[in-house]
């Protein structure tokens, strides 16, 4: 494969063998991701699968407004829909400037993916090698030392990887051949962070004793995700044991059990597939000290855009609740409310409307309600104890009254006034939340 030809067929023929989904390209103007769009824009395959591109802006540097606009006009030249995404970073959650943006870079990309797409992403080798050094020195095992997969879940579509077979030289021969205008990111050549220091100090120090020691890491690392995916298959099957559908928590002393090199990657996968970072050995290690902890303390595992709970035998992840003032209410005549925590509450049947205004309000403590059909009145802790709701969501749940009566706990309780109003207007109140997870007691 000559240089002029390598980046077009290896696309081609990746089209060829990933027949399906709509196509994305995470676009961020630099050389690599440039020379990914203007390859595929150019092949009718793309096209036919729906291409289009996603910008993000961390808003990071003083020109990311400019390259924001580069990357539309770019896009416009190709013919090709654009996106831009800004997101905030959390300069201080931790991660670090470089990790911080990668996470709110990927959150908002994954958010973005239809059902089955396809996120095409500019990785080559050069960035594999760097991937895995990476790994080994923050003391990864085979997983992570088999360095970055082509093809993962991400969102509800999946992020994919296909040029990493290529190296950086022929992106760039591409780039140049046809003379394409792409960001030079400063951040790039800063070796402060850690991959460019690898890629500018460290890996040709490396080269200069050990030539070869570029491919020799990619061998090791297609060894190293032989034997990841072998334990694939166990900690698959295992994952099918664990999680419970209904919830989508784990069984958290049979994950305890398994051993390591099945336990982490199973993790990781599972909250993967929620949306979430993986956490790092240090909260791995809290994470199975807190296993050890009294039922009574539920305790709470917090990294970056996730909170990781133990709570009836079970691990459950979601993202960090908003903070919400619990005093708020409301008056409801049915029309969408929008509620604290971010959700919404409607009625079933946006053409009716309530004949007075009830109240909406959050949980204060000591409430009750009699719900229909129900001989006896109950407190609300009692009824989502029973319900088996987890406590980080109760807060949340909006609570529906006439004058001083409690008629309705969002769409999951209603007494038998509410039931009346409800049935003669036609329809039922509906909370849609983001942090709402399925909460009925997980089989056994």
């Amino acid at each position: 494969m000559n240089k002029a030809d390598a980046l077009t067929d290896t696309l081609q023929q990746a089209l060829l063998e990933h027949p399906d989904g709509a196509l994305c390209v995470a676009y961020s103007g630099g050389p690599d991701s440039t020379a990914l769009l203007h390859a595929l824009a150019a092949l009718p395959e793309a096209g036919a699968r729906g291409l289009r591109a996603l910008h993000v802006d961390h808003g990071l540097h003083a020109d990311s407004p400019q390259w924001a606009e580069h990357c539309l006009r770019v896009c416009r030249e190709l013919d090709v829909r654009c996106e831009v995404l800004r997101v905030e970073v959390e300069i201080d959650s931790g991660l670090g400037t470089e990790g911080a943006a990668r996470h709110a870079r990927y959150t908002a990309l994954a958010a973005q993916l239809g059902d089955g797409e396809r996120l095409l992403l500019g990785h080559h080798a050069g960035d594999q090698v760097e991937t895995v050094l990476l790994k080994l020195l923050r003391g990864a095992g085979p997983e992570g030392l088999g360095g970055m997969r082509a093809l993962r879940p991400c969102g509800r579509g999946l992020l994919w990887r296909p040029l990493l077979g290529l190296s950086r030289e022929q992106l760039s021969h591409y780039v140049e051949r046809h003379r394409l205008r792409c960001i030079q990111d400063p951040s790039n050549t800063d070796s402060r962070l850690a991959r460019n220091y690898l890629r500018h100090d460290i890996l040709p120090r490396l080269a200069q004793h050990w030539p070869q020691a570029a491919v020799s890491i990619q061998h090791s690392a297609r060894l190293s995700r032989d034997a990841a995916d072998a334990l694939q298959a166990q900690w698959l099957t295992a994952l099918d044991t664990l999680r419970d559908p209904l919830t989508d928590s784990l069984d958290a002393a049979a994950w305890q059990a398994l051993s390591p090199g099945l336990r982490e990657p199973l993790l990781d996968y599972w909250l993967h597939s929620r949306g979430h970072p993986a956490p790092t050995a240090r909260q791995r290690a809290q994470i199975e000290l807190q296993l050890n902890a009294s039922a009574e303390r539920m305790p709470c595992i917090s990294w970056t855009g996730t909170e990781l709970h133990i709570w009836r035998g079970r691990l459950w992840a979601h993202s960090p609740l908003p903070d919400f003032d619990p005093g708020w209410e409301s008056p409801w005549l049915g029309a969408p409310l929008p509620l604290p925590d971010g959700g919404l509450l409607t009625l079933t049947n946006s053409a009716t409307a309530l004949p007075q205004p009830l109240t909406v309000r959050l949980r204060q403590g000591g409430e009750r309600i009699k719900p229909a059909g129900d001989a006896h009145t109950r407190g609300l802790r009692d009824l989502f104890q029973l319900a088996a709701i987890p406590p980080w969501q109760r807060p949340a749940y909006p609570l529906l009254y006439a004058g001083n009566e409690l008629i309705a706990v969002a769409d999951r309780w209603i007494n038998e006034q509410g039931k009346a109003l409800f049935e003669a207007i036609g329809g039922y109140p509906h909370w849609s939340s983001a942090h709402r997870q399925l909460t009925q007691t997980p089989a056994g």
